[in-house]
């Protein structure tokens, strides 16, 4: 998927009041991103080879007349889970109903959920790995055999009380797929995982979501937001709402490379897509660690940062562009940390081509 959020959900994803359905989002910026976001494979930009072994899996199940079979993807935050979850609705023509792992906390909790959906529905569940263990087992016999067991009574009079559950898809996505147990990565038919976007791709989303705004945009304006936004369609959005703001004030609403390049300066958005947390994370492991290496929990510590903000948002993209590595003793900077920084390298250093 690309960045680009978007309307409505498919069918009737939107969530009711009062259940553990994610409820509907108020937040101007998830709107933002929903009015965006696409809403076939065919708009989706980038990750081509998921993209086309979904046109296949998907296409396949509507000639069985089958719902898809589960689906799990995982990737760093904002490259298009989400999307593809309602893209997929879509293209099977079926409802969606969503709800993130922490949200569900006991298997009635998921029962409420599960009864509730039609032959072929969409269940997505974001941060699936947050799941508690009594819920993520109570959703194996549902996942192989569409049957929910619910525990009744304690003790000796304790008994299961077995629900029948239309045949459905559940689609997971998550940030930390190596926190997932084995048996329930297992039972996902299909898995995919979501790259980093090329600028080529950046630049056509940062196009298409200026054309749906009615920004007026030159291209070496939209080329400036495309290189600086960590290779991440959603923060290559939130920077073009940003630019905006300043185009408005500053240049009559256009946005030219002049005004991208001021807008993210004064963003603290540097020409390598680094913000002021990234150069705070390689900025304490090269003075305060000696350019390591350094455990991941001292170094989240010295920025006063929580280890999942480190290893989920910040350190993917710095380890994916050579600025910093993990070994088997801990993070370690590069020698291109060193040089975007303007330091002198140790010889020692770590290059990454």
């Amino acid at each position: 998927m690309t960045g680009k959020d978007g309307s409505g959900e498919a069918g009737g994803a939107s969530a009711r009041e009062g259940s553990v359905l994610a409820p509907a989002p108020k937040d101007e910026e998830v709107q933002f991103e929903r009015h965006l976001r696409p809403k076939t494979l065919d708009e989706f930009v980038g990750q081509e080879a998921l993209k086309s072994n979904l046109r296949v899996f998907i296409e396949a199940a509507r000639r069985r007349g089958e719902p898809l079979d589960h689906c799990l993807f995982y990737s760093p935050p904002g490259l298009g889970k989400t999307t593809l979850a309602h893209i997929i609705a879509r293209e099977m023509g079926v409802n969606l109903r969503s709800t993130s792992g922490p949200t569900i906390t006991r298997p009635g909790d998921l029962a409420a959920i599960l009864t509730d959906l039609g032959k072929g529905d969409v269940f997505f569940i974001d941060e699936i790995h947050r799941l508690t263990p009594m819920v993520e087992e109570s959703l194996y016999p549902v996942m192989e055999d569409c049957n929910l067991y619910i525990a009744t009574g304690k003790g000796p009079g304790a008994s299961a009380l077995k629900l029948s559950i239309e045949r459905f898809t559940l689609i997971g996505a998550t940030t930390r797929a190596g926190l997932l147990t084995g048996p329930l990565r297992d039972r996902f038919g299909i898995v995919g995982n979501l790259n980093f976007y090329a600028l080529e791709e950046l630049d056509a989303i940062v196009k298409r979501s200026a054309a749906i705004l009615g920004i007026p945009m030159e291209a070496e304006g939209g080329r400036e937001i495309a290189r600086r936004c960590r290779a991440t369609p959603r923060i290559a959005n939130r920077l073009l709402r940003r630019v905006r703001d300043f185009a408005e004030v500053r240049s009559e609403g256009r946005i030219t490379g002049e005004l991208a390049r001021f807008a993210l300066e004064r963003l603290e958005v540097d020409p390598d897509g680094l913000d002021a947390l990234d150069r705070k994370l390689l900025q304490a492991l090269v003075t305060k660690f000696a350019g390591g290496p350094v455990g991941a929990d001292n170094l989240a510590i010295s920025i006063s940062e929580e280890m999942d903000t480190l290893t989920d948002v910040i350190e993917p993209f710095l380890i994916q562009s050579g600025f910093m590595a993990r070994t088997p003793r801990g993070r370690v900077a590069t020698k291109r940390a060193y040089e975007h920084l303007g330091l002198k390298s140790p010889s020692q250093t770590l290059e990454l081509l």
